[in-house]
């Protein structure tokens, strides 16, 4: 398992946005990887289902951050 940011964000992506995001800029998987780890870190819902399943929570944040980059 990946330890660097990138690498978990990417990892936490469906298999069709990791190959997009993969194809991306490395400064652009940073920005999306730090998106991704705040929101991680602010939503106390995430928080609930992290103690369930850790790798649930994280594609759900990782879902959220594509989403709000989209809009």
């Amino acid at each position: 398992m990946p330890t660097d940011p990138v690498g978990r964000f990417l990892t936490a992506l469906d298999p069709e946005h990791r190959d997009t995001v993969s194809g991306r800029p490395r400064a652009e998987q940073e920005q999306l990887a730090a998106a991704w780890e705040r929101e991680l870190e602010a939503d106390s819902e995430l928080d609930s289902l992290d103690e369930l399943s850790p790798p649930a929570a994280e594609a759900e944040a990782a879902r959220r951050v594509l989403e709000r980059e989209k809009g």
